[in-house]
């Protein structure tokens, strides 16, 4: 929570100073070349994400979306990184969101894939960062178009009024894959309040964990306000088919959330195949 709550504030910060055209000279991480989008906030974002690690731009690092928002409170987006070795961290970045992080994803017995729903406030690039044991970060993304509102805009579960109704529910479903490995899909139940609607407080999922029958830990990951109200994550975890697994998650008002269940005994799909938001 506490890590948290200092990155977010870090880049409100970097986002103020470029905002307010702040000319100090500062130092950036080295990459190749510029910005192969233009963000106005790329250089600041980069230094508090990346600090003196090397950074550089990579084809490679796929981030799938649609290049149109229909819905800017859930916009679907995936980060695969399969093709690259020795991932250890994803970062899913909204540059121009008043809360650029959504996840920050650590793929530890699993595959370098993740994808979620986030909230669009306007129109911005949406970017993955994958940093590889050497330190390194590995960027790519693209601009997405969005009517923009989506961090502001009331949940429709506080617009129903049954957002408690249904606080803590978890849904999840597991099928092996070709390579061994088991593609992971959760959904929660929670309103994933970002503190810009009026009198409504920031609460949100914080942190979630899956682990195997034998208690390791397989992935993990922080994340913030900027993902979709009733997050859907889709993950891929080692272990194949009747593994056991287990869900692990919190909130910001210390509320834990516990799931089990079981990789399904069917055909494995293609270790090709999307995984799916």
């Amino acid at each position: 929570m506490q890590r948290q709550a200092s990155l977010w504030v870090a880049l409100a910060l970097a986002s103020v100073a470029a905002d307010a055209g702040a000319t100090a000279p500062q130092r950036t991480p080295e990459r190749t070349g510029a910005d192969p989008l233009g963000s106005p906030m790329w250089a600041a974002h980069a230094r508090t994400l990346f600090g003196d690690d090397p950074v550089r731009f990579d084809p490679r690092v796929q981030v799938d979306f649609p290049m149109i928002a229909e819905n800017q409170r859930a916009f679907p987006v995936a980060i695969d990184a399969r093709a690259i070795a020795g991932v250890t961290r994803m970062v899913l970045l909204v540059d121009l969101n008043p809360i650029p992080i959504a996840i920050d994803y650590r793929p530890l017995h699993a595959a370098a894939y993740v994808a979620t729903r986030i909230k669009l406030d306007q129109r911005t690039p949406v970017r993955g960062a994958v940093q590889l044991a050497s330190g390194q970060w590995l960027v790519s993304g693209g601009w997405v178009d969005a009517a923009g509102g989506g961090c502001s805009a009331p949940p429709v579960s506080r617009v129903r009024g049954d957002w408690a109704d249904h606080l803590g529910e978890i849904r999840g479903e597991a099928w092996p894959m070709a390579d061994g490995r088991s593609r992971v899909r959760l959904n929660f139940r929670h309103p994933m309040d970002t503190g810009f609607v009026a009198n409504i407080a920031t609460y949100h999922l914080e942190a979630l964990r899956v682990k195997g029958a034998d208690g390791r830990t397989l992935g993990e990951m922080e994340i913030w306000a900027a993902v979709a109200e009733d997050p859907a994550i889709t993950l891929m975890v080692d272990g194949g088919a009747g593994e056991a697994l287990r869900v692990e998650a919190r909130d910001t008002n210390g509320r834990d959330y516990r799931a089990a269940l079981s990789v399904a005994r069917q055909s494995p799909v293609p270790a090709s195949m999307p995984g799916g938001r």
